[in-house]
Protein backbone atom coordinates (compact mmCIF):
# COMPACT_ATOMS: atom_id res chain seq x y z
CA UNK A 1 0.00 0.00 0.00
CA UNK A 2 2.89 2.41 1.02
CA UNK A 3 4.40 1.60 -1.87
CA UNK A 4 1.18 2.31 -4.41
CA UNK A 5 1.07 5.76 -2.44
CA UNK A 6 4.87 6.47 -3.18
CA UNK A 7 4.32 5.70 -7.08
CA UNK A 8 1.26 7.37 -7.71
CA UNK A 9 2.99 10.79 -5.43
CA UNK A 10 6.47 10.02 -8.00
CA UNK A 11 3.74 10.23 -11.06
CA UNK A 12 2.33 13.65 -9.96
CA UNK A 13 5.64 15.37 -9.71
CA UNK A 14 6.96 13.68 -13.20
CA UNK A 15 3.61 15.25 -15.01
CA UNK A 16 3.85 18.60 -15.23
CA UNK A 17 7.32 18.71 -15.94
CA UNK A 18 6.79 16.27 -19.03
CA UNK A 19 4.13 18.93 -19.68
CA UNK A 20 6.95 21.96 -19.48
CA UNK A 21 9.58 19.50 -21.85
CA UNK A 22 8.45 21.03 -25.40
CA UNK A 23 11.63 23.17 -26.34
CA UNK A 24 10.84 27.18 -26.22
CA UNK A 25 12.28 27.46 -29.67
CA UNK A 26 10.25 24.98 -30.95
CA UNK A 27 8.61 25.47 -34.83
CA UNK A 28 5.97 23.39 -33.86
CA UNK A 29 2.19 24.31 -35.86
CA UNK A 30 1.20 26.06 -31.98
CA UNK A 31 4.62 26.90 -30.44
CA UNK A 32 7.73 28.91 -30.29
CA UNK A 33 9.07 31.76 -31.99
CA UNK A 34 8.68 32.16 -35.91
CA UNK A 35 11.80 32.31 -37.52
CA UNK A 36 11.39 34.98 -40.36
CA UNK A 37 13.66 35.95 -43.00
CA UNK A 38 12.73 38.40 -45.04
CA UNK A 39 14.94 39.28 -48.38
CA UNK A 40 14.63 43.23 -47.93
CA UNK A 41 14.45 45.52 -44.71
CA UNK A 42 11.21 46.93 -46.19
CA UNK A 43 9.48 43.64 -45.88
CA UNK A 44 11.37 42.87 -42.58
CA UNK A 45 10.07 45.98 -40.93
CA UNK A 46 6.28 44.87 -41.79
CA UNK A 47 6.86 41.47 -40.44
CA UNK A 48 8.81 42.82 -37.38
CA UNK A 49 5.90 44.59 -36.17
CA UNK A 50 3.31 42.04 -37.27
CA UNK A 51 4.85 39.47 -35.50
CA UNK A 52 5.74 41.29 -32.31
CA UNK A 53 7.22 38.57 -29.88
CA UNK A 54 5.55 35.64 -31.49
CA UNK A 55 8.12 36.12 -34.73
CA UNK A 56 12.13 36.64 -34.80
CA UNK A 57 13.04 38.43 -38.30
CA UNK A 58 16.26 38.59 -39.87
CA UNK A 59 16.41 41.07 -42.96
CA UNK A 60 19.20 40.24 -45.74
CA UNK A 61 19.26 43.03 -47.49
CA UNK A 62 19.76 46.09 -45.37
CA UNK A 63 22.65 48.29 -46.32
CA UNK A 64 20.92 51.97 -47.23
CA UNK A 65 23.72 52.74 -48.90
CA UNK A 66 24.08 49.92 -51.58
CA UNK A 67 22.25 48.67 -54.79
CA UNK A 68 19.90 45.84 -53.61
CA UNK A 69 20.25 44.67 -57.35
CA UNK A 70 23.39 44.19 -57.16
CA UNK A 71 23.69 42.11 -53.45
CA UNK A 72 25.84 39.02 -53.36
CA UNK A 73 24.50 36.14 -51.11
CA UNK A 74 26.77 34.70 -48.08
CA UNK A 75 26.94 31.23 -45.96
CA UNK A 76 25.19 32.95 -43.58
CA UNK A 77 22.31 33.89 -45.51
CA UNK A 78 22.31 30.05 -46.56
CA UNK A 79 22.19 28.81 -42.87
CA UNK A 80 19.15 31.25 -42.40
CA UNK A 81 17.43 30.66 -45.20
CA UNK A 82 18.03 26.77 -44.38
CA UNK A 83 16.71 27.26 -40.67
CA UNK A 84 13.74 29.28 -41.36
CA UNK A 85 9.87 28.90 -40.89
CA UNK A 86 8.68 31.57 -43.53
CA UNK A 87 11.08 33.19 -46.06
CA UNK A 88 9.58 36.66 -47.71
CA UNK A 89 10.79 37.15 -50.60
CA UNK A 90 9.72 40.32 -53.48
CA UNK A 91 9.92 38.30 -56.31
CA UNK A 92 9.04 39.49 -59.94
CA UNK A 93 12.80 38.98 -60.47
CA UNK A 94 14.02 41.81 -57.88
CA UNK A 95 15.80 38.92 -55.38
CA UNK A 96 16.71 35.69 -57.87
CA UNK A 97 19.38 35.32 -55.35
CA UNK A 98 16.80 34.55 -52.86
CA UNK A 99 15.42 31.90 -55.25
CA UNK A 100 19.17 30.31 -55.60
CA UNK A 101 19.18 30.25 -51.78
CA UNK A 102 15.69 28.03 -51.70
CA UNK A 103 16.51 25.58 -53.88
CA UNK A 104 20.44 24.95 -52.92
CA UNK A 105 18.48 24.81 -48.80
CA UNK A 106 15.32 22.72 -49.59
CA UNK A 107 13.33 22.11 -46.28
CA UNK A 108 9.40 20.95 -46.38
CA UNK A 109 9.05 22.59 -42.86
CA UNK A 110 9.59 26.08 -44.74
CA UNK A 111 6.91 28.02 -46.07
CA UNK A 112 7.75 31.04 -48.64
CA UNK A 113 6.02 34.05 -49.66
CA UNK A 114 6.33 35.30 -52.53
CA UNK A 115 4.77 38.69 -52.78
CA UNK A 116 5.15 39.51 -56.55
CA UNK A 117 3.00 36.37 -56.90
CA UNK A 118 0.72 36.38 -53.76
CA UNK A 119 -0.25 40.18 -56.00
CA UNK A 120 -0.61 38.27 -59.14
CA UNK A 121 2.23 39.79 -60.73
CA UNK A 122 4.94 38.41 -62.27
CA UNK A 123 9.10 38.73 -63.99
CA UNK A 124 8.87 41.99 -65.72
CA UNK A 125 6.30 43.93 -64.12
CA UNK A 126 7.94 46.85 -62.09
CA UNK A 127 8.66 44.97 -58.70
CA UNK A 128 8.61 47.98 -56.41
CA UNK A 129 5.34 47.21 -54.64
CA UNK A 130 6.48 48.66 -51.42
CA UNK A 131 6.25 51.91 -53.25
CA UNK A 132 2.04 51.43 -53.73
CA UNK A 133 0.42 52.01 -50.52
CA UNK A 134 -2.33 49.99 -51.26
CA UNK A 135 -0.55 46.96 -51.98
CA UNK A 136 1.33 47.30 -48.84
CA UNK A 137 -1.76 46.98 -47.02
CA UNK A 138 -2.31 43.34 -48.84
CA UNK A 139 0.76 42.20 -48.46
CA UNK A 140 0.70 43.16 -44.42
CA UNK A 141 -2.42 40.87 -44.70
CA UNK A 142 -0.57 38.03 -46.70
CA UNK A 143 1.88 38.42 -43.92
CA UNK A 144 -0.53 38.33 -40.98
CA UNK A 145 -2.17 34.97 -42.39
CA UNK A 146 0.85 33.17 -43.24
CA UNK A 147 1.80 33.61 -39.31
CA UNK A 148 -1.55 32.68 -38.48
CA UNK A 149 -1.52 29.69 -40.46
CA UNK A 150 1.83 28.85 -38.97
CA UNK A 151 0.56 29.34 -35.35
CA UNK A 152 -3.43 28.89 -35.48
CA UNK A 153 -3.14 29.17 -31.43
CA UNK A 154 -1.31 32.83 -31.99
CA UNK A 155 -4.04 33.76 -34.02
CA UNK A 156 -5.73 36.49 -32.49
CA UNK A 157 -2.32 37.96 -31.16
CA UNK A 158 -1.83 38.57 -34.73
CA UNK A 159 -4.80 39.80 -36.13
CA UNK A 160 -4.13 41.93 -32.64
CA UNK A 161 -0.72 43.21 -34.16
CA UNK A 162 -2.48 43.91 -37.62
CA UNK A 163 -4.89 46.25 -36.16
CA UNK A 164 -1.63 48.17 -34.25
CA UNK A 165 0.04 48.42 -37.57
CA UNK A 166 -2.80 49.68 -39.41
CA UNK A 167 -2.82 52.19 -36.43
CA UNK A 168 1.02 53.37 -37.20
CA UNK A 169 0.19 53.46 -40.81
CA UNK A 170 -2.26 55.76 -40.83
CA UNK A 171 0.10 59.11 -40.65
CA UNK A 172 1.80 57.94 -43.58
CA UNK A 173 -1.59 56.77 -45.59
CA UNK A 174 -3.33 60.43 -44.71
CA UNK A 175 0.06 62.41 -46.41
CA UNK A 176 -0.92 60.12 -49.79
CA UNK A 177 -4.60 61.41 -49.59
CA UNK A 178 -3.41 64.95 -48.66
CA UNK A 179 -0.87 65.30 -51.63
CA UNK A 180 -3.07 63.78 -54.05
CA UNK A 181 -5.86 65.98 -53.27
CA UNK A 182 -3.51 69.11 -53.23
CA UNK A 183 -1.13 68.13 -56.43
CA UNK A 184 -3.18 65.32 -58.83
CA UNK A 185 -2.57 66.46 -62.16
CA UNK A 186 1.03 68.15 -61.58
CA UNK A 187 3.79 67.00 -64.08
CA UNK A 188 6.84 65.41 -62.61
CA UNK A 189 10.05 63.18 -63.35
CA UNK A 190 12.05 60.80 -61.97
CA UNK A 191 15.02 58.83 -63.11
CA UNK A 192 13.93 55.18 -61.81
CA UNK A 193 10.48 53.59 -62.33
CA UNK A 194 10.97 52.87 -57.99
CA UNK A 195 8.86 56.11 -57.60
CA UNK A 196 6.32 54.85 -60.42
CA UNK A 197 3.87 53.35 -57.76
CA UNK A 198 3.78 56.36 -55.66
CA UNK A 199 3.37 58.90 -58.34
CA UNK A 200 0.60 57.04 -59.31
CA UNK A 201 -1.11 56.98 -55.63
CA UNK A 202 -0.36 60.63 -55.81
CA UNK A 203 -1.97 61.17 -58.59
CA UNK A 204 0.50 62.94 -60.12
CA UNK A 205 1.86 62.83 -63.82
CA UNK A 206 5.33 60.64 -64.09
CA UNK A 207 6.29 61.84 -67.72
CA UNK A 208 9.90 60.46 -67.69
CA UNK A 209 10.71 58.21 -70.68
CA UNK A 210 9.09 54.23 -69.29
CA UNK A 211 12.36 53.32 -70.95
CA UNK A 212 14.74 55.52 -69.80
CA UNK A 213 13.30 54.49 -66.16
CA UNK A 214 13.49 51.18 -66.69
CA UNK A 215 17.32 50.76 -67.81
CA UNK A 216 18.15 52.88 -65.28
CA UNK A 217 16.27 50.47 -62.47
CA UNK A 218 18.12 47.20 -64.02
CA UNK A 219 21.75 48.83 -64.38
CA UNK A 220 22.18 49.36 -67.60
CA UNK A 221 22.18 52.02 -70.45
CA UNK A 222 18.93 53.69 -70.96
CA UNK A 223 18.51 54.15 -74.74
CA UNK A 224 19.97 57.81 -76.21
CA UNK A 225 16.39 58.74 -77.67
CA UNK A 226 15.20 58.47 -74.26
CA UNK A 227 18.06 60.41 -72.90
CA UNK A 228 17.74 63.03 -75.03
CA UNK A 229 13.85 63.43 -74.78
CA UNK A 230 14.68 63.33 -70.63
CA UNK A 231 16.83 66.20 -70.99
CA UNK A 232 14.52 68.11 -73.12
CA UNK A 233 11.68 67.78 -70.56
CA UNK A 234 14.21 69.55 -67.67
CA UNK A 235 15.55 72.18 -70.06
CA UNK A 236 11.99 72.98 -70.60
CA UNK A 237 10.71 72.73 -67.51
CA UNK A 238 8.04 70.65 -68.18
CA UNK A 239 8.71 68.86 -64.60
CA UNK A 240 7.57 70.73 -61.33
CA UNK A 241 9.98 67.85 -59.12
CA UNK A 242 12.25 65.55 -60.33
CA UNK A 243 12.64 62.20 -58.57
CA UNK A 244 16.23 59.95 -58.08
CA UNK A 245 17.10 57.04 -55.90
CA UNK A 246 19.71 57.86 -53.56
CA UNK A 247 21.34 54.23 -53.92
CA UNK A 248 22.20 54.67 -57.36
CA UNK A 249 24.01 56.80 -59.35
CA UNK A 250 25.26 57.07 -63.21
CA UNK A 251 26.54 60.03 -65.19
CA UNK A 252 23.68 60.55 -67.04
CA UNK A 253 21.63 60.85 -63.70
CA UNK A 254 24.02 62.95 -62.15
CA UNK A 255 23.63 65.35 -65.11
CA UNK A 256 20.17 65.11 -64.94
CA UNK A 257 19.94 65.95 -61.54
CA UNK A 258 22.59 69.05 -61.97
CA UNK A 259 20.66 70.16 -64.45
CA UNK A 260 17.25 70.21 -62.80
CA UNK A 261 19.06 71.96 -59.95
CA UNK A 262 20.46 74.60 -62.18
CA UNK A 263 17.11 75.37 -63.61
CA UNK A 264 15.86 75.73 -59.94
CA UNK A 265 13.18 72.40 -60.43
CA UNK A 266 13.33 70.43 -57.00
CA UNK A 267 15.60 67.61 -56.99
CA UNK A 268 14.24 64.73 -54.42
CA UNK A 269 16.02 61.35 -53.39
CA UNK A 270 14.20 58.23 -52.47
CA UNK A 271 15.81 55.34 -51.35
CA UNK A 272 15.36 51.81 -52.21
CA UNK A 273 15.50 50.28 -48.93
CA UNK A 274 14.84 51.52 -45.38
CA UNK A 275 17.69 53.24 -43.49
CA UNK A 276 18.62 51.97 -40.36
CA UNK A 277 16.47 52.05 -37.49
CA UNK A 278 13.41 53.15 -38.75
CA UNK A 279 10.11 51.82 -39.67
CA UNK A 280 8.29 51.72 -42.69
CA UNK A 281 5.79 53.51 -42.24
CA UNK A 282 8.12 56.44 -40.61
CA UNK A 283 10.99 56.17 -43.79
CA UNK A 284 7.42 56.58 -46.16
CA UNK A 285 6.38 59.17 -44.03
CA UNK A 286 9.75 61.28 -44.21
CA UNK A 287 10.19 60.94 -47.73
CA UNK A 288 6.26 61.91 -48.75
CA UNK A 289 7.27 65.04 -46.38
CA UNK A 290 9.99 65.59 -48.58
CA UNK A 291 8.58 65.40 -51.88
CA UNK A 292 5.31 67.43 -50.66
CA UNK A 293 7.85 70.70 -49.76
CA UNK A 294 9.03 70.31 -52.78
CA UNK A 295 6.01 70.54 -54.38
CA UNK A 296 4.99 73.35 -52.57
CA UNK A 297 8.40 75.05 -53.66
CA UNK A 298 7.98 74.81 -57.19
CA UNK A 299 6.19 76.74 -59.50
CA UNK A 300 4.00 74.66 -61.78
CA UNK A 301 4.90 74.68 -65.77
Amino acid sequence: MLRTMVLAVLLLLLLPAAGCSVNPGSTGSNGGTLRVIAGENFWGSLATQLGGSRATVQSVVSDPNADPHEYETSTNDARAFAEADLVILNGAGYDDWGRKLLSANPGSHRRVLDIAAALGRKSGDNPHFWYDPALVVRVADRITSEYSARRPADASYFSDRRARLSDAMKPYQDRVVAIRAKFSGVKVGATENVFAYLASALGLELISPPEFMQAVAEGTEPPSAAVAEFQRQVSRKQIRVLVYNRQTATAVTTNLRRQAAGLGIPVVGMSETLPTSTSFQDWQLSQLIALESALNSSAGP
